[in-house]
């Protein structure tokens, strides 16, 4: 038990009151607090377990009297009140840290630039197919902390952002992957690039010889960061081509892992994701799944059948020919072009929202091959005007309405509306969903 240590939270969203609700399972003296509103769904669960909660601002004596802080993810390590904790020494923990001292269950772990939301659901999928016990955490489902506190896995599958890494101290997968390191959130990180990656690799922090570090092989960044690190766990890469270091690759038509167990092989036409960011992503999620014994005909059947992950590459409507797809979980530069290097037919380009640090000169020739007209969506859409002038015609807008609307005018039959938008959604919608579900809606309008 805990005694009567004190314990603020700061963020009253999914990952903050689970923690909180943990926390007082644990016996902490638990206080929430919250700068902005905290939604109902959530006051009630608080109110449920009799937490001590506030909104509209913090108290932030009391708070920084607490014997530890856990800090949501979407907090910055720059906020006034963090800060404040750290001149005092007061230890600032993530939830993830938080309920990984009261787990017992096996964890896989998944972060990347891009593909780990896919990545996650796709092993998630597997797992509950064969029939495991089996929890969906981190960035989708329900927080970590509270299924720690409510429920009994043998297993999680955890989706990781660089924020919830940041800090996380003790904690260990069991089965780490890391799919990709590109430059995203760098608003976040000083605009260093390093300082990304740093938060990346923390993934593998507390390995051991026991465990499994699951990566692409082809990333070069992801090669010069584990030679720093030396990473004690077993590795288990993934690449297009064999090579000798390689676990999964693709050779005749086929994903192949010929070691772990009984060889496994599968005509990658038979995959439900398409492309090839997609490909290394069935990879990633067949090898986790390998790792812990599960069989060859369940994996198979599961990467088969699987559905797909709203918001991304998500097919709308097909409106006088023109196909309406959307993909605004692509909220960084590298997202983009994989969505642009899956399309087959011309595109007509929505970018914009609230640039983080973006280059765009990585999208720019699959922008200058595939695209036939580019709308931009933001509050301020200046940046992307600057550096598409004169590669290819352009309108800026300030509205999704608008944006669907000139989509509609410039589109010709047999081509694709493409929402993929580089940037975060703040700068207009809620989130990337409440981005996405604005798209559907508006589309389904014309």
């Amino acid at each position: 038990m805990s005694g009567n240590k004190k314990i603020a939270v700061l963020g009253g969203g999914e990952s903050g009151c689970g923690a909180a609700v943990l926390a007082k399972k644990e016996g902490f003296d638990v206080l929430l607090s919250d700068s902005g509103t905290i939604k109902d769904k959530y006051k009630k669960m608080l109110d449920a377990h009799n937490i001590r909660w506030e909104e509209n601002g913090h108290s932030t004596d009391e708070i920084l009297k607490s014997d530890e802080i856990i800090k949501s993810p979407g907090i910055p390590q720059d906020s006034p009140i963090i800060l404040q904790a750290r001149g005092l020494d007061i230890p600032v923990i993530s939830e993830i840290e938080f309920a990984g001292r009261y787990n017992n269950a096996k964890t896989i772990c998944i972060t990347g630039s891009n593909g780990k939301t896919t990545t996650t659901m796709l092993t998630y999928h597997i797992l509950k197919k064969a029939g495991y016990n089996v929890g969906l955490a981190g960035n989708v489902g329900k927080s970590f902390a509270l299924q720690v506190a409510e429920s009994k896995h043998d297993y999680y599958v955890i989706e990781l952002s660089s924020f919830q890494l940041d800090n996380m101290y003790e904690f260990k997968a069991d089965i780490a992957v890391l799919l990709n390191i590109t430059p995203d959130h760098l608003d976040r990180y000083e605009y260093k690039f390093q300082n990304y990656m740093d938060a990346k690799m923390r993934i593998t922090r507390n390995q051991t010889e026991n465990d499994v570090f699951i990566y692409w092989n082809d990333d070069e960044n992801i090669r010069k960061e584990l030679q720093k690190f030396g990473v004690k766990a077993r590795h288990e890469a993934f690449a297009i081509n064999k090579e000798p270091e390689t676990a999964a690759f693709l050779q005749d038509g086929k994903l192949k892992i010929p070691a772990l167990g009984q060889s496994f092989e599968m005509p990658v036409s038979e995959l439900s994701l398409s492309g090839t960011h997609n490909l290394y992503n069935s990879m990633a999620a067949a090898l986790s799944a390998k790792s812990i014994n599960v069989r060859n005909e369940t994996i198979r059947e599961a990467l088969s059948d699987f559905e797909g992950v709203p918001h991304r590459l998500q097919k709308i409507a097909n409106v006088r020919g023109v196909c309406y797809v959307n993909d605004s979980k692509a909220t960084n530069v590298n997202s983009c072009w994989y969505a642009l290097e899956s399309m087959t037919t011309p595109v007509v380009l929505i970018l914009g929202g609230k640039d983080k640090g973006n280059d765009y000169n990585d999208i720019l020739p699959l922008v200058k091959e595939k695209v036939r007209f580019l709308v931009f969506m933001g509050k301020d859409n200046s940046k992307l005007e600057n550096f598409f002038s004169g590669i290819k015609p352009f309108v800026s807008v300030h509205s999704m309405k608008d944006a669907v609307n000139e989509c509609y005018k410039h589109a010709q039959k047999g081509d694709t509306v493409l929402l993929s938008p580089c940037c975060a959604s703040f700068d207009l919608f809620n989130n990337y969903e409440d981005r996405g579900e604005k798209f559907a809606v508006c589309v389904k309008d014309l």
